[in-house]
C-alpha cells in the first residue's frame, strides 16, 4: 500500500497527527486481547482512534501492524523479562521472579491473555513465516538470557556446574512457556508456583 507522501506528491505529504508509538501499543492491545482472527479493523480503527485508511496508510495492512505489534512486544515485555534475570542478586531469585510474575500476571484477571508471543505461536507461526521469526527471535532472546544467568549460576557455584548451560536454559525455557498455558486453566498459585520451586530445586 504507498505512502501518504506518494498518494500526494513530497511537498504535499500531511504530517502526522498522532503518536506512532501509542498506536502501536493500541494495536498491539488489541491483537493480544483478541487474536490475529478475531480482530477486525473496526476494532483496530476503534482502539487506535484513527480511521481504516490512515492507519493502513502509516503502519501497512492488517497483517503488517500485527508484525509491527509483534515487535513492539519484544521491545517491550520481552526486554523486561530479560532484565529480571540480568538483575542483582542470587540467579535463582531472578528464576522464581521471572516465572512467579508470568504467574501472577496471568492469574491477575486482566484482559490480556497470556502470552501475546506464545499466541502469535499457537495461532499464526505454522502459516506465516514472518510471524514465525518474530515468535522465535522472542524465544531466543529469553533463552539466551536464562543461558547466560544459569552460567553465572554456576561460576558462582549456586547452579550445578556439571551440566550444560544451553540445554538448563531449554528446560526452564519449557517450563516457564508451560507455565504461562497451563495458567489458563488451572488457577492454583501454589500449585503453579510448586512447579517452579521443582524446577529451581532440579537445577
Amino acid at each position: 500500500m504507498q505512502s501518504l507522501q506518494n498518494c500526494y506528491g513530497g511537498d504535499m505529504a500531511r504530517p502526522r497527527k498522532f503518536d506512532d508509538a501509542r498506536v502501536l501499543d493500541a494495536a498491539m492491545d488489541t491483537f493480544w486481547r483478541n487474536g490475529y482472527e478475531a480482530t477486525s479493523t473496526r476494532d483496530l480503527s476503534d482502539r487506535t482512534e484513527l480511521g481504516p485508511s490512515s492507519l493502513y496508510n502509516a503502519f501497512g495492512d492488517k497483517r503488517q501492524l500485527y508484525l509491527k505489534s509483534l515487535r513492539k512486544y519484544y521491545e517491550t515485555a520481552t526486554a523486561e523479562q530479560v532484565a529480571v534475570l540480568q538483575g542483582p542478586g542470587p540467579v535463582k531469585d531472578g528464576v522464581r521472579e521471572l516465572l512467579a510474575d508470568a504467574i501472577d500476571a496471568d492469574l491477575s484477571g486482566a484482559d490480556r491473555p497470556g502470552c501475546f508471543a506464545i499466541n502469535a505461536a499457537i495461532e499464526r507461526a505454522s502459516s506465516d513465516p514472518d510471524v514465525r521469526a518474530e515468535v522465535r527471535r522472542t524465544f531466543a532472546a529469553v533463552e539466551e538470557a536464562l543461558r547466560e544467568t544459569l552460567a553465572r549460576g554456576q561460576r558462582s557455584g549456586e547452579i550445578d556446574p556439571t551440566r550444560d548451560a544451553e540445554t538448563l536454559a531449554r528446560q526452564v525455557l519449557s517450563t516457564y512457556y508451560g507455565l504461562r498455558v497451563l495458567a489458563r486453566v488451572q488457577d492454583d498459585r501454589q500449585v503453579l508456583m510448586s512447579i517452579v520451586e521443582n524446577l529451581l530445586d532440579g537445577l
